[in-house]
This record gives C-alpha cells, structure tokens and sequence, in this order.
C-alpha cells in the first residue's frame, strides 16, 4: 500500500505537537510504523497512551519522536484534508436529489455530492450505501463503526434502483444482513416522495425494517425537498394538507404497533408534516431522546420545552421596553409568534416576528435553514426591525458568517442598517438573547 503522508494544518499552542517543534506544512507520515488511512485510523490510535509517530519536516527531514500522554490527551494537530483522505462521493442519480435542484448561482460547494461513511459516522450525514467499496464495508466491520445513519427509502429493490439510479441500490437487503452479522447499528431515514414510496410502499418497508430492529437505533420519515429548479428533472407532487395527514395517520398506526412489541416509537414523523397537515404534534417525550433531531423530527417541540424551562428561570427585573425583530422559516411562523407572543407578555417588549418567503430556492422550501441574505433583504424591505434582528444560526454555514448565497453577517446589518445577531436554535439562547439589552 502506497504510504499517505499527511499535511499539518495548524498546531494548538502548548499541545503535545507544539511542544515536540511540529509545525504547520510538515506531514504525519506513520503512527506506531503503520500507515494512517484516514482520520478514523488517526482517532483510534492516538488513544493509546504511548505513541511513536513520524513526521516528515517542509525540509524533507524525518523525526521520529517517542510520545507519552494520557490516553484521552490529543496531539494538537489539525490537517489541511479533516478526513485525512479525499471524500467520497455519490454515483447516484435520485429522482429528489436536492443537489440537482440548486439554483445555478449557488456556491460550489453545495454542488459536492457526498456519500462518505466515515462523515455518517463522524458527523451523522446520512448515507445511501450504494457508493460503499468491499474495502470500505471491511473497515467498517473490522473498526465496528457504528452506528451509521443510512439512507433506506425503500425496501423494494427495483423501486430503490429507479429513485436513485443506481443499479447497486437493490442491494439494501443484503447490506444490511451484513451489518446485522457484524453488530452494525443504524438509524434510518426515508425520504418520502408522494405517490412513489409512501402508501402501500411505504408499508412494506416498514415491514422489511422490523425485521431488522436488533440493528436499526430509529426511522424518520422525511418530506421530500422540492425546489423551484426541476427543470428537467421527474415530476414529483409535493404533498399537502390532505396527503400529510394521510402520512401522519399511516405512520402512527405502526408506531402503536412498534410501542406495543418494542417499547418504543421506532419511527418518528418530521415536523414539516404536522405544519403541513396543520395538526398537533406529539408532546415532549412522545420523540423519546430525540433520536431524529438532525433530521427536524421533534425540533419544535424541543425548542417549545427548552422555552417554557427558559421563561421560568427569567429574573424579575427592568427591561428594556424596546422593539425587536425575529427572522425564521415559512414553516416555522406560527410557532415562532405563539412564542413572541408570550414574551412580548413577560418582558414588554415589541418583538416583530418575520417569516422569510425563499425565493432563492423557490419551490417547496419553508425551512429556516435554508432562507438566505437576499431573501431577508426582500422579506425585510420597508419593515420596522428595531433594535436587532434575531436570525437562527443554521441560516449561516457552520463556524462562518456566510448565508448561502454566500453574503456576509456583516453584509445584511450594514443593508438593514441594524445589528442582525444569530441565535442557537434552542429555547434558552433565544430568550437569553430577546431580554438582553445589548
């Protein structure tokens, strides 16, 4: 096997790294004499508490320095490539891929289809299990990577084929008999396209995956995403108030089902098709431990509880009587000013509340994670906003202050003229930040 070496990014000040002269631009190339594959090698063998490691300097010089640490203590080192290797990326053609539904303007890269398990596990980015190399499900078996969050929607081998295009789709099945063989847990997800693989299908999956429980953490079932940029694409029907609730009355019957003979849920239902179907969603310990979040299965109720903790514990004092703004979602509006509303109450503060309509993705979009700088500039024109402008983070790229038509934080406040402040999503961080006089 060729011997990967590894650029160092950046070195943590007074880490172990940095105290042994490791510097940014040299290179691991082995650890204990073996080659690092990926960042999922490097991750099981710095826990050892004696290393001997080989780092090749920008000079071409090779050390070979012996470390002793706590097993638990990191070395220091970041690396220009995270994964330590290049990412994997999806061979599929799905019919709801939401990749192909981008707007052309968008940055590129949004444009990177991934289908990496190494970031389903590191990350919980869900996988389709198509794209995965007989070395790959190896390392898999031989590491116990687990758990694993795995694309399903469907169990029906030829349908799975048509929705992503992928011959190797058929195979679900057999992948998972082979993570039942070697312990592999997962959680799943469907991807629910109307008329496609809901009703009778969906059924039948739900079937198949019982069979598979020993294995499977939980399900959600997800809406598919639909964008005002099909063009060329299969025609899907978004759902609506009606087929919603048909969804929402097919999934909990085999919830009942479920908590009857596994004493629990199994399967979750997205919040998006409750605010669609207008309907009640289960309360607070009906998502158990939030198995789905990620997913917006149980996000508003989440939010709701961790609101009504927050307001118990606000301190009876003077606030400023001023006016502020709240940006969100289209889907998220109602609950967002049944919120306000209440804080409005306790603190006496005017508070806007703005639901953002996403004509940068257009179609289907609601989500307030995927409204963008212009969109709020078009949503926000001629509006009062008082003192700031209270936006959730997930409308940013991670660790950035960039929207995803990639202007800036800094941009949108100064086009406002006022201070636009990201918020966590959660209910402590927004009421923390709605009575702060800052």
């Amino acid at each position: 096997m060729k011997i990967k070496a590894h650029t160092i990014a950046s070195i943590i000040p007074g880490s172990i790294a940095d105290e042994m002269g490791i510097e940014p631009g040299d290179k691991l190339v082995a650890i204990n004499d073996s080659n690092v594959v990926d960042v999922l090698d490097y991750m099981e063998w710095i826990e050892q508490d004696y290393l001997e490691i080989t780092i090749q300097k920008k000079d071409g010089q090779q050390w070979i320095l012996e470390i002793e640490k706590d097993v638990d203590e990191n070395l220091g080192m970041d690396f220009v490539m995270p994964l330590m290797d290049n990412q994997r990326t999806c061979a599929n053609k799905c019919i709801f891929c939401f990749v192909d539904q981008l707007p052309p303007s968008v940055r590129s890269s949004l444009q990177f289809k991934d289908d990496d398990w190494r970031l389903s596990f590191l990350m919980g980015n869900y996988i389709t299990l198509t794209n995965l190399s007989p070395l790959d499900l190896k390392r898999i078996y031989e590491k116990s990577v687990s758990p694993l969050y795995v694309s399903i929607h469907t169990t029906n081998p030829e349908l799975r084929v048509k929705m992503m295009g992928n011959k190797r789709a058929g195979e679900i099945i057999d992948k998972l008999e082979g993570f039942r063989k070697n312990d592999i847990s997962i959680h799943c997800q469907i991807v629910l396209c109307r008329n496609v693989n809901d009703g009778m299908e969906l059924d039948k999956t739900l079937e198949d995956l019982w069979s598979f429980r020993d294995i499977i953490q939980s399900i959600a079932v997800v809406p598919v995403g639909l964008t005002g940029h099909r063009n060329g694409l299969e025609t899907i029907i978004p759902y609506e108030k009606e087929s919603a609730t048909q969804v929402i009355d097919q999934v909990e019957r085999w919830q009942k089902f479920f908590r009857k003979n596994l004493g629990t849920a199994f399967i979750f239902i997205a919040d998006e098709f409750y605010i669609m179907a207008d309907r009640d969603m289960p309360d607070y310990d009906g998502y158990e431990d939030f198995p789905q979040i990620e997913n917006g299965v149980g996000l508003v109720q989440k939010f709701r509880y961790e609101f009504a903790q927050a307001i118990k514990d606000i301190d009876d004092v003077s606030w400023d009587k001023g006016e502020l703004s709240i940006v969100t979602g289209e889907s998220a509006a109602k609950f967002i000013e049944e919120i306000s509303h209440t804080l409005e109450k306790i603190t006496g503060k005017t508070i806007y509340v703005y639901p953002i309509k996403n004509n940068f993705f257009g179609g289907q979009v609601t989500v307030a994670g995927l409204v963008t700088g212009s969109d709020i500039i078009r949503g926000l024109k001629n509006k009062p906003l008082g003192k700031k402008v209270l936006i959730p983070d997930v409308m940013l790229k991670q660790g950035e202050d960039v929207f995803l038509d990639d202007m800036t934080l800094e941009e949108l406040s100064n086009i406002l003229t006022a201070k636009v402040v990201p918020v966590a999503v959660n209910g402590q961080a927004l009421v923390k930040e709605v009575i702060s006089n800052d």
